[in-house]
Protein backbone atom coordinates (compact mmCIF):
# COMPACT_ATOMS: atom_id res chain seq x y z
CA UNK A 1 0.00 0.00 0.00
CA UNK A 2 1.22 3.48 -0.89
CA UNK A 3 -0.29 5.34 2.05
CA UNK A 4 0.73 8.95 2.77
CA UNK A 5 3.53 9.69 5.23
CA UNK A 6 4.79 12.92 6.74
CA UNK A 7 7.84 14.26 4.94
CA UNK A 8 9.66 14.54 8.25
CA UNK A 9 9.77 10.76 8.77
CA UNK A 10 10.59 9.63 5.24
CA UNK A 11 14.36 9.87 5.70
CA UNK A 12 14.42 8.53 9.27
CA UNK A 13 15.91 5.09 9.75
CA UNK A 14 16.91 2.89 12.64
CA UNK A 15 20.16 4.07 14.20
CA UNK A 16 23.34 2.04 13.76
CA UNK A 17 23.34 1.64 17.55
CA UNK A 18 19.97 -0.10 17.51
CA UNK A 19 20.76 -2.08 14.37
CA UNK A 20 24.01 -3.61 15.55
CA UNK A 21 22.60 -4.20 19.03
CA UNK A 22 19.78 -6.26 17.51
CA UNK A 23 22.18 -8.32 15.39
CA UNK A 24 24.41 -8.89 18.41
CA UNK A 25 21.49 -10.08 20.54
CA UNK A 26 20.37 -12.50 17.83
CA UNK A 27 23.81 -14.10 17.67
CA UNK A 28 24.26 -14.03 21.48
CA UNK A 29 27.32 -11.80 21.22
CA UNK A 30 28.67 -9.20 23.63
CA UNK A 31 27.16 -5.76 23.09
CA UNK A 32 29.61 -2.86 23.40
CA UNK A 33 27.35 -0.88 21.10
CA UNK A 34 24.33 0.51 22.94
CA UNK A 35 24.72 2.14 26.35
CA UNK A 36 22.18 -0.15 27.96
CA UNK A 37 24.17 -0.11 31.22
CA UNK A 38 23.18 -3.68 32.06
CA UNK A 39 24.45 -3.72 35.63
CA UNK A 40 22.52 -4.14 38.90
CA UNK A 41 20.63 -1.10 40.12
CA UNK A 42 21.30 -0.04 43.74
CA UNK A 43 19.10 -1.78 46.30
CA UNK A 44 17.88 1.60 47.62
CA UNK A 45 16.50 2.42 44.17
CA UNK A 46 14.81 -0.95 43.66
CA UNK A 47 13.34 -1.06 47.17
CA UNK A 48 11.89 2.45 46.88
CA UNK A 49 10.20 1.51 43.61
CA UNK A 50 8.85 -1.72 45.12
CA UNK A 51 7.40 0.16 48.10
CA UNK A 52 5.69 2.57 45.72
CA UNK A 53 4.14 -0.35 43.83
CA UNK A 54 3.05 -2.06 47.07
CA UNK A 55 1.54 1.24 48.27
CA UNK A 56 -0.40 1.57 45.00
CA UNK A 57 1.33 4.81 44.03
CA UNK A 58 0.29 4.16 40.46
CA UNK A 59 -2.07 6.99 39.37
CA UNK A 60 -1.10 9.85 37.10
CA UNK A 61 1.25 12.32 38.77
CA UNK A 62 1.42 16.09 38.61
CA UNK A 63 2.47 17.03 35.08
CA UNK A 64 5.81 18.21 36.52
CA UNK A 65 6.38 14.97 38.44
CA UNK A 66 5.87 13.94 42.06
CA UNK A 67 6.92 16.65 44.48
CA UNK A 68 9.09 14.22 46.48
CA UNK A 69 11.29 13.67 43.42
CA UNK A 70 11.33 17.31 42.37
CA UNK A 71 12.40 18.28 45.90
CA UNK A 72 15.17 15.68 45.85
CA UNK A 73 16.31 16.91 42.42
CA UNK A 74 16.42 20.51 43.64
CA UNK A 75 18.58 19.44 46.60
CA UNK A 76 20.93 17.51 44.32
CA UNK A 77 21.14 20.43 41.88
CA UNK A 78 22.08 22.78 44.71
CA UNK A 79 24.67 20.52 46.32
CA UNK A 80 26.25 18.86 43.26
CA UNK A 81 25.66 21.22 40.33
CA UNK A 82 25.73 24.53 42.17
CA UNK A 83 22.33 25.53 40.76
CA UNK A 84 19.53 26.91 42.91
CA UNK A 85 16.08 25.94 41.68
CA UNK A 86 12.52 25.94 43.00
CA UNK A 87 11.12 22.37 42.98
CA UNK A 88 7.61 23.71 42.45
CA UNK A 89 8.27 25.80 39.33
CA UNK A 90 11.78 25.15 37.98
CA UNK A 91 11.98 21.33 37.83
CA UNK A 92 10.27 19.00 35.34
CA UNK A 93 10.37 15.21 35.65
CA UNK A 94 10.27 13.73 32.15
CA UNK A 95 10.22 10.45 30.27
CA UNK A 96 14.00 10.16 30.17
CA UNK A 97 16.41 13.02 29.54
CA UNK A 98 15.64 12.46 25.84
CA UNK A 99 12.02 13.32 26.63
CA UNK A 100 13.11 16.51 28.36
CA UNK A 101 15.23 17.39 25.33
CA UNK A 102 12.26 16.85 23.00
CA UNK A 103 10.11 19.07 25.20
CA UNK A 104 12.74 21.83 25.20
CA UNK A 105 12.99 21.69 21.40
CA UNK A 106 9.21 21.87 20.97
CA UNK A 107 8.90 24.66 23.53
CA UNK A 108 11.64 26.87 22.06
CA UNK A 109 12.17 26.24 18.36
CA UNK A 110 10.20 26.90 15.21
CA UNK A 111 10.91 25.18 11.89
CA UNK A 112 13.84 26.95 10.24
CA UNK A 113 15.41 28.13 13.49
CA UNK A 114 19.09 27.34 13.93
CA UNK A 115 20.87 25.36 16.65
CA UNK A 116 24.59 25.00 17.39
CA UNK A 117 25.75 21.42 18.06
CA UNK A 118 29.23 20.00 18.62
CA UNK A 119 30.46 17.16 16.38
CA UNK A 120 30.87 14.27 17.15
CA UNK A 121 27.36 14.41 18.55
CA UNK A 122 24.78 12.27 20.30
CA UNK A 123 22.73 11.13 17.31
CA UNK A 124 19.38 11.38 19.11
CA UNK A 125 19.93 15.12 19.63
CA UNK A 126 20.65 15.79 15.97
CA UNK A 127 17.98 13.48 14.57
CA UNK A 128 15.33 15.00 16.81
CA UNK A 129 16.31 18.52 15.74
CA UNK A 130 16.08 17.48 12.10
CA UNK A 131 12.73 15.78 12.73
CA UNK A 132 11.33 19.13 13.88
CA UNK A 133 12.67 21.00 10.86
CA UNK A 134 15.51 22.81 12.60
CA UNK A 135 18.80 23.74 10.91
CA UNK A 136 21.87 22.43 12.72
CA UNK A 137 25.16 24.34 12.62
CA UNK A 138 28.03 22.12 13.68
CA UNK A 139 31.25 22.92 15.51
CA UNK A 140 33.99 20.31 15.18
CA UNK A 141 35.64 18.73 18.20
CA UNK A 142 39.12 17.57 17.24
CA UNK A 143 40.84 14.48 18.72
CA UNK A 144 42.73 13.45 20.71
CA UNK A 145 41.51 15.97 23.33
CA UNK A 146 38.29 16.92 21.48
CA UNK A 147 39.08 20.64 21.54
CA UNK A 148 37.27 23.15 19.34
CA UNK A 149 38.33 26.30 17.53
CA UNK A 150 36.93 29.43 19.16
CA UNK A 151 36.56 31.25 15.84
CA UNK A 152 34.61 28.30 14.43
CA UNK A 153 32.33 28.36 17.46
CA UNK A 154 31.67 32.09 17.10
CA UNK A 155 30.96 31.64 13.38
CA UNK A 156 28.33 29.00 14.09
CA UNK A 157 26.12 31.60 15.80
CA UNK A 158 24.04 34.15 13.90
CA UNK A 159 20.81 36.12 14.18
CA UNK A 160 18.78 32.94 13.58
CA UNK A 161 20.42 30.92 16.37
CA UNK A 162 17.91 30.06 19.09
CA UNK A 163 19.76 27.29 20.96
CA UNK A 164 23.16 25.76 21.59
CA UNK A 165 23.32 22.11 22.71
CA UNK A 166 26.09 20.94 25.03
CA UNK A 167 26.63 17.34 26.15
CA UNK A 168 29.05 17.07 29.06
CA UNK A 169 30.45 14.55 29.76
CA UNK A 170 29.91 13.91 26.08
CA UNK A 171 28.54 10.93 24.23
CA UNK A 172 30.35 9.59 22.18
CA UNK A 173 33.72 11.25 22.84
CA UNK A 174 33.82 11.34 26.64
CA UNK A 175 34.83 15.02 26.52
CA UNK A 176 34.23 17.01 29.70
CA UNK A 177 33.76 20.68 28.85
CA UNK A 178 35.90 22.97 31.00
CA UNK A 179 34.73 26.05 32.86
CA UNK A 180 36.57 28.24 30.35
CA UNK A 181 34.82 26.54 27.41
CA UNK A 182 31.40 26.74 29.05
CA UNK A 183 31.82 30.43 29.82
CA UNK A 184 32.78 31.05 26.21
CA UNK A 185 29.63 29.25 25.09
CA UNK A 186 27.55 31.24 27.59
CA UNK A 187 29.02 34.52 26.33
CA UNK A 188 28.00 33.71 22.75
CA UNK A 189 24.55 32.55 23.85
CA UNK A 190 24.07 35.87 25.64
CA UNK A 191 25.27 37.83 22.62
CA UNK A 192 22.79 36.08 20.32
CA UNK A 193 19.97 35.68 22.88
CA UNK A 194 20.03 31.89 22.54
CA UNK A 195 19.07 29.14 24.98
CA UNK A 196 21.70 26.74 26.29
CA UNK A 197 20.44 23.16 26.59
CA UNK A 198 23.00 21.06 28.42
CA UNK A 199 22.69 17.27 28.62
CA UNK A 200 24.52 16.15 31.78
CA UNK A 201 23.24 12.59 32.06
CA UNK A 202 26.82 11.30 32.68
CA UNK A 203 27.61 14.00 35.24
CA UNK A 204 28.75 11.58 37.97
CA UNK A 205 30.93 9.51 35.65
CA UNK A 206 34.22 11.41 35.37
CA UNK A 207 37.87 10.41 35.67
CA UNK A 208 39.79 13.21 37.33
CA UNK A 209 38.16 15.99 35.29
CA UNK A 210 35.73 18.23 37.16
CA UNK A 211 32.14 18.20 35.99
CA UNK A 212 30.93 21.79 35.64
CA UNK A 213 27.33 22.80 35.00
CA UNK A 214 27.03 25.89 32.84
CA UNK A 215 23.77 26.77 34.60
CA UNK A 216 25.69 27.62 37.76
CA UNK A 217 27.15 30.76 36.17
CA UNK A 218 25.24 33.99 36.75
CA UNK A 219 25.58 34.94 33.08
CA UNK A 220 24.00 31.65 32.00
CA UNK A 221 21.41 30.74 34.65
CA UNK A 222 18.47 32.58 33.08
CA UNK A 223 18.97 30.97 29.67
CA UNK A 224 20.08 27.43 30.59
CA UNK A 225 18.05 24.22 30.69
CA UNK A 226 19.98 21.47 32.47
CA UNK A 227 19.00 17.90 31.59
CA UNK A 228 19.85 14.75 33.50
CA UNK A 229 18.20 11.66 34.92
CA UNK A 230 18.45 8.35 36.70
CA UNK A 231 19.33 6.14 33.72
CA UNK A 232 23.13 6.12 33.78
CA UNK A 233 23.81 6.95 37.41
CA UNK A 234 21.63 4.17 38.84
CA UNK A 235 21.78 1.69 35.91
CA UNK A 236 18.06 1.96 35.16
CA UNK A 237 18.12 2.99 31.50
CA UNK A 238 14.79 1.26 30.83
CA UNK A 239 12.96 3.13 33.58
CA UNK A 240 12.95 6.35 31.55
CA UNK A 241 13.13 8.82 34.41
CA UNK A 242 14.79 12.08 33.41
CA UNK A 243 14.41 15.72 34.29
CA UNK A 244 14.96 19.27 33.14
CA UNK A 245 15.83 22.24 35.34
CA UNK A 246 15.58 25.84 34.20
CA UNK A 247 13.77 29.16 34.51
CA UNK A 248 10.12 28.85 35.56
CA UNK A 249 8.73 30.25 32.31
CA UNK A 250 10.38 27.65 30.07
CA UNK A 251 9.80 24.77 32.51
CA UNK A 252 6.10 25.67 32.50
CA UNK A 253 5.99 25.45 28.69
CA UNK A 254 8.00 22.21 28.67
CA UNK A 255 5.65 20.72 31.25
CA UNK A 256 2.64 21.42 29.04
CA UNK A 257 4.41 19.80 26.08
CA UNK A 258 5.42 16.82 28.24
CA UNK A 259 1.81 16.38 29.36
CA UNK A 260 0.63 16.33 25.75
CA UNK A 261 3.28 13.83 24.66
CA UNK A 262 3.59 11.49 27.64
CA UNK A 263 1.06 12.51 30.36
CA UNK A 264 3.72 11.74 33.00
CA UNK A 265 6.74 9.61 33.73
CA UNK A 266 6.02 6.20 35.38
CA UNK A 267 4.88 7.03 38.92
CA UNK A 268 6.44 4.16 40.94
CA UNK A 269 9.76 4.63 39.18
CA UNK A 270 9.77 8.30 40.10
CA UNK A 271 9.67 7.21 43.75
CA UNK A 272 12.42 4.70 43.04
CA UNK A 273 14.60 7.54 41.77
CA UNK A 274 14.03 9.40 45.04
CA UNK A 275 15.71 6.42 46.71
CA UNK A 276 18.72 6.87 44.44
CA UNK A 277 19.07 10.57 45.13
CA UNK A 278 19.33 9.74 48.82
CA UNK A 279 22.44 7.57 48.36
CA UNK A 280 25.67 8.67 50.12
CA UNK A 281 28.72 10.07 48.35
CA UNK A 282 30.45 6.71 48.73
CA UNK A 283 28.08 5.21 46.15
CA UNK A 284 29.25 7.65 43.48
CA UNK A 285 32.90 7.15 44.46
CA UNK A 286 32.56 3.39 44.02
CA UNK A 287 30.78 3.81 40.69
CA UNK A 288 33.52 6.06 39.32
CA UNK A 289 36.22 3.67 40.56
CA UNK A 290 34.45 0.74 38.89
CA UNK A 291 34.16 2.56 35.58
CA UNK A 292 37.78 3.66 35.76
CA UNK A 293 38.89 0.02 36.01
CA UNK A 294 36.69 -0.86 33.05
CA UNK A 295 37.92 2.11 31.05
CA UNK A 296 41.52 1.03 31.55
CA UNK A 297 40.64 -2.55 30.60
CA UNK A 298 39.10 -1.61 27.25
CA UNK A 299 41.80 0.99 26.51
CA UNK A 300 44.55 -1.57 27.11
CA UNK A 301 42.78 -4.18 24.97
CA UNK A 302 42.25 -1.78 22.09
CA UNK A 303 45.88 -0.72 22.10
CA UNK A 304 46.89 -4.38 22.14
CA UNK A 305 44.92 -5.10 18.96
CA UNK A 306 46.23 -2.07 17.08
CA UNK A 307 43.59 0.61 17.75
CA UNK A 308 44.33 4.13 18.98
CA UNK A 309 41.76 4.87 21.72
CA UNK A 310 40.93 8.47 22.58
CA UNK A 311 40.83 8.06 26.35
CA UNK A 312 37.65 9.70 27.70
CA UNK A 313 37.56 12.15 30.62
CA UNK A 314 33.98 11.14 31.38
CA UNK A 315 31.00 8.96 30.41
CA UNK A 316 31.32 5.24 29.71
CA UNK A 317 32.07 5.47 26.01
CA UNK A 318 35.20 5.99 23.99
CA UNK A 319 36.05 6.44 20.35
CA UNK A 320 39.05 4.58 18.95
CA UNK A 321 40.66 4.79 15.52
CA UNK A 322 42.08 2.01 13.39
CA UNK A 323 44.77 2.20 10.72
CA UNK A 324 43.74 3.15 7.21
CA UNK A 325 43.40 0.06 5.07
CA UNK A 326 42.63 -2.34 7.89
CA UNK A 327 38.98 -2.09 6.93
CA UNK A 328 37.45 -0.02 4.16
CA UNK A 329 35.41 2.10 6.57
CA UNK A 330 33.83 2.13 10.02
CA UNK A 331 30.69 0.24 8.97
CA UNK A 332 32.80 -2.52 7.43
CA UNK A 333 34.89 -2.67 10.60
CA UNK A 334 31.79 -2.96 12.76
CA UNK A 335 30.32 -5.71 10.60
CA UNK A 336 33.61 -7.60 10.43
CA UNK A 337 34.25 -7.53 14.19
CA UNK A 338 30.68 -8.60 14.93
CA UNK A 339 30.89 -11.47 12.43
CA UNK A 340 34.35 -12.68 13.45
CA UNK A 341 34.23 -12.49 17.23
CA UNK A 342 30.66 -11.54 18.18
CA UNK A 343 31.35 -8.13 19.68
CA UNK A 344 29.07 -5.24 18.70
CA UNK A 345 30.43 -1.71 18.35
CA UNK A 346 29.15 1.42 16.58
CA UNK A 347 30.65 2.99 13.44
CA UNK A 348 32.20 6.32 14.34
CA UNK A 349 30.82 7.78 11.12
CA UNK A 350 27.36 7.78 12.76
CA UNK A 351 28.40 10.58 15.12
CA UNK A 352 30.08 13.12 12.83
CA UNK A 353 28.59 15.87 10.70
CA UNK A 354 30.83 14.62 7.89
CA UNK A 355 30.70 10.80 8.13
CA UNK A 356 34.18 10.66 6.59
CA UNK A 357 35.57 12.27 9.78
CA UNK A 358 34.68 9.10 11.67
CA UNK A 359 35.30 6.61 8.86
CA UNK A 360 38.24 5.02 10.72
CA UNK A 361 36.72 5.19 14.22
CA UNK A 362 34.49 2.94 16.30
CA UNK A 363 32.63 3.70 19.52
CA UNK A 364 32.93 1.24 22.40
CA UNK A 365 30.67 1.18 25.48
CA UNK A 366 32.20 -0.22 28.67
CA UNK A 367 29.12 -0.01 30.92
CA UNK A 368 29.02 -3.78 31.30
CA UNK A 369 29.16 -6.33 34.06
CA UNK A 370 32.83 -7.13 34.64
CA UNK A 371 32.48 -10.71 33.41
CA UNK A 372 30.86 -9.53 30.17
CA UNK A 373 33.51 -6.88 29.57
CA UNK A 374 36.26 -9.42 30.21
CA UNK A 375 34.60 -11.73 27.68
CA UNK A 376 34.39 -8.89 25.14
CA UNK A 377 38.07 -8.05 25.61
CA UNK A 378 39.02 -11.71 25.26
CA UNK A 379 37.07 -11.93 22.01
CA UNK A 380 38.64 -8.72 20.69
CA UNK A 381 42.11 -10.12 21.38
CA UNK A 382 41.19 -13.15 19.29
CA UNK A 383 40.37 -10.78 16.47
CA UNK A 384 43.88 -9.38 16.68
CA UNK A 385 45.49 -12.85 16.56
CA UNK A 386 43.29 -13.94 13.65
CA UNK A 387 44.20 -10.90 11.54
CA UNK A 388 47.91 -11.15 12.32
CA UNK A 389 47.94 -14.81 11.25
CA UNK A 390 46.08 -13.88 8.07
CA UNK A 391 48.61 -11.17 7.30
CA UNK A 392 51.52 -13.51 7.90
CA UNK A 393 49.97 -16.16 5.65
CA UNK A 394 49.56 -13.62 2.88
CA UNK A 395 53.26 -12.84 3.02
Amino acid sequence: MNMPLADRVKSIKQSDIRRFSAICAAMKGVNLSQGVCDQPAPDAVKQAAKRAIDDDLAPYTNLRGVIELRTAIAKKMREFNGIQCDPETEVLVSVGSAGAFACSVLAILNPGDEVVVFSPFYSYHVNLLKLFGVKVNFVDLVPPDWSYDSDALASAFNEHTKMVVVCTPANPSGKVFSEVELKEIAKLANKHNAWIVTDEIYEYITYGAEHVSVGRFAEAKDRTITLSGASKTYAVTGWRIGYGVGPAEIIDRMAVVSDLLYICAPAPLQYGTVGGLGLPASYYDRMRADYLIKREMIVETLREIGFTPFVPEGSYYLLASFDEGRWSDAVSATESILKEVGVATVPGSAFFRRPADGANQLRFCFAKKMADLEEACSRLRRLSSHRLVSSAAAR
